[in-house]
């Protein structure tokens, strides 16, 4: 028989599960910082892609048809 049961294992698991508290609500000021980053990273991805798009047309439209 072993010393330690599984069932209690398995209590002492779901208890330190159930007992997480929410990181975001304690850290507001973090989640803002993330999602002004998160922001700033998607415009700057969006001016990269209408440069992109806008070289391709001014080449397409140089090129004698």
């Amino acid at each position: 028989m072993p010393a330690i049961s599984n069932a209690v294992v398995a209590r002492d698991t779901l208890n330190h599960i159930v007992r997480r508290e929410n990181w975001a609500s304690q850290e507001p000021g973090v989640i803002v910082v993330f999602c002004i980053v998160f922001v700033v990273g998607v415009g700057l991805i969006g001016l990269w892609i209408s440069k992109a798009i806008a070289k391709r047309r001014a080449k397409k439209a140089a090129l004698p048809a």
